[in-house]
């Protein structure tokens, strides 16, 4: 994890101090000509701090430019001019991001000169987060062994006993699982009768498990699906559980289908649907809640009284001493709060950050009898120990064959740190059934998925069927012609090169991404499908800043149309997918597109139309799996060469 935490901190906080705070900005890093025009209290004594443009020619405020900023993000204010380094103005997390403004959730606000003048944020690397990942492997290392959950493995008790989970993750143990008849009176009532046989399969064997179960689900198998039918069945019989993911985004699918829980984390952060159930709202509805707003009051009273005394003396007196009084009450009584709400919940959802610390590192009923993690193969071990060392009992959700987290040190990646505990304990435990497979998909068109013989068979030994509504799914155009479920646009020989960036080791490719654009161009005026049905996927972040300025170059039509990353698309999909490949070289060279993974969730996000736009000289060169992939696009899709959209 030092490894790992060094390189973080190079990436972001080294690169800063060598980049000037223009060339910072245009990278994303840094968010120049900013000033301070609201502040106000947040939950357990923040403060929350609204930056929007300096440069403002009309009274509303213009929007922000492109930036990397997402909630969570931990960030400093520094002054607009000067170069880095040097203590920062304040420091603190991203709250909430909107088009023309960004919120700061702070300890202590900054005095009147950095209200006053214009700032720029910077993004650094999350200390708190690698503080707290290294203290969950300490605990792991002094964990105790053996013990945990009854022989039944039904109904609740385990909380805690997370001794046996370690010695199954690491092989010395296998996992147990109870007999049928034993573990539950009703394995053939489901909540959701619309389950398929591996769906239901995978609900009872987790309810089965005593210590570790896996559900392993490929692209489009319905796995949170499961995991929420799980959840629900183990709440049905008394069980309190802690529901974590890598991502806010992934937490939050769950929380959509859930009932009864508390979601903790930023309001900012969540979807709008689990509003309702964050940790903010129910804490807001409690009695010592509306205490704490009583003392705030107060305060507020006691503040508007401070500004009428001329005398500075009589201001620094009784009536200071007051405020902090009335502060240190507000504090207090929110964290009362907050402690009842998370007690009483019976199902609570976090990020598996959270899980690390904040509420629940102070909450004195912070144990659950089983903790499930979705998307657990993306997620690091580390931050799954934080989680797991909560409970008695794991069920890990999940898909090692898509891409594991982002590891930004080579040498933390080849000593194991990319290497997932979904991925050890599939591998490790595979022989003892420890995982169910999910064998139905209900995304994609049976082109993409099967009859390529790409999806299935050469990630899922072929155990993949297609559902009967997926496996027609086809987009017509507006004259009700069909187009086929996949295209291959080759760039080869066309002038589309690829660059790298001056500053960094991305790369971007301007003709291919043109070609993407016009793909997507005629997909859109064919009436076949919406702008917001569509999405561009490519490995490289360089090419994203090249296709969204193509993008704003023309917003009338593309306006809707999501361009991100192939890790920002996982979980995600839509009806049309065009694939920038970016790589055009001599060399064969194929960067990110060698890991198989990469280019799984790159197709497999398409539920209609997959359009892979590439140079077929460069990636069929030296890569057998791609050049199996190209094989498949050729031989059981269009065929076209990105000539002839140049040309018109």
């Amino acid at each position: 994890m030092t490894l790992e935490r060094d390189a973080e901190v190079e990436q972001s906080e080294g690169a800063l101090r060598e980049m000037s705070p223009a060339t910072a900005a245009k990278r994303g890093r840094a968010l120049l000509g900013l000033k301070i025009v609201d502040a106000r209290g947040g939950l357990l004594g923040k403060t929350v701090l609204t930056f929007e443009s300096s440069k403002r020619p009309t009274a509303a405020a213009p929007p922000l430019p492109p930036h990397k900023f997402t909630p969570h993000d931990v960030v400093c204010v520094r002054p607009s001019k000067g170069v880095g380094g040097g203590e920062p103005i304040a420091a603190g997390v991203v709250y909430r991001v909107k088009d023309t403004a960004i919120e700061v959730a702070v300890d202590d606000a900054p005095d009147s000169d950095g209200v006053d003048q214009a700032v720029r944020l910077e993004k650094l690397s999350n200390e708190t987060t690698h503080k707290r990942l290294r203290a969950a492997l300490e605990r792991l290392g002094s964990a105790p062994r053996g013990g945990g959950g009854a022989a039944s493995g039904s109904g609740p008790g385990g909380g805690g006993a997370y001794g046996r989970v370690v010695d199954v993750m690491f092989g010395k143990t296998p996992p147990r699982f109870a007999k049928r008849d034993a573990a539950d009176d009703g394995f053939a009532r489901f909540f959701n009768p619309r389950l398929d046989a591996s769906q239901k399969d995978a609900v009872a064997h987790a309810l089965r498990a005593v210590d570790l179960a896996l559900i392993h689900g490929p692209p489009g198998t319905g796995k949170t699906t499961v995991v929420v039918e799980y959840v629900a069945r183990e709440v049905a019989r008394g069980a309190r559980i802690l529901c974590c993911a890598a991502s806010n985004v992934a937490v939050d699918n769950l929380v959509e289908r859930l009932a009864r829980i508390t979601r903790l984390g930023h309001p900012a952060r969540l979807l709008a649907s689990v509003l309702e159930n964050s940790l903010e709202a129910q804490v807001l509805r409690s009695d010592n809640s509306s205490l704490a707003r009583d003392c705030e009051r107060e305060s507020a009273a006691l503040r508007r009284r401070l500004l009428k005394l001329a005398d500075a003396k009589t201001r620094e007196g009784a009536f200071s001493l007051e405020l902090r009084r009335l502060a240190k009450e507000t504090r207090a009584r929110q964290r009362l709060a907050v402690d009842e709400v998370v007690a009483s919940a019976n199902v609570v959802c976090c990020t598996l950050a959270g899980a690390l610390g904040g509420v629940l590192k102070d909450q004195a009923r912070s144990t659950f009898d089983v903790v499930v993690i979705d998307e657990a193969a993306q997620a690091l071990e580390a931050s799954c120990w934080g989680a797991i060392m909560r409970g008695g009992k794991v069920v890990l959700a999940g898909d090692h064959l898509q891409l594991p987290p982002t590891v930004l040190s080579d040498v933390a990646a080849r000593e194991g740190l990319s290497e997932t505990l979904f991925q050890r304990a599939h591998a490790k435990w595979y022989r003892e059934n420890v995982a169910v497979m999910l064998t139905t998909q209900y995304r994609m068109h049976e082109d993409i998925m099967r009859r390529v013989l790409w999806a299935s068979n050469a990630m899922y030994d072929g155990a993949l069927l297609a559902s009967e509504d997926a496996r027609g799914r086809t987009l017509r155009s507006a004259s009700g012609a069909p187009l086929g479920a996949l295209q291959l646009v080759d760039t080869a020989g066309c002038d589309c090169d690829e660059r790298q960036e001056e500053e960094g080791a991305s790369r971007d490719n301007p003709g291919e991404a043109a070609v993407a654009m016009r793909i997507v161009a005629d997909l859109i005026s064919s009436g076949a499908v919406a702008a917001d049905d569509v999405g561009i996927i490519t490995p490289y972040s360089a090419q994203v800043g090249t296709l969204r300025d193509l993008r704003a170059a023309n917003d009338a039509l593309f306006k809707g149309v999501e361009i991100s990353t192939v890790d920002g698309f996982q979980g995600r999909e839509k009806e049309a997918i065009v694939i920038s490949a970016v790589r055009s070289n001599d060399r064969g060279d194929v960067g990110f597109l060698s890991d198989a993974r990469r280019m799984n969730v790159a197709v497999t996000r398409a539920r209609a139309r997959c359009v892979l736009v590439c140079d077929t000289e460069t990636i069929a060169r030296k890569d057998a799996f791609l050049a199996g992939l190209v094989k498949h696009f050729e031989t059981r899709g269009e065929y076209i060469s990105a000539a002839e959209l140049q040309e018109d």
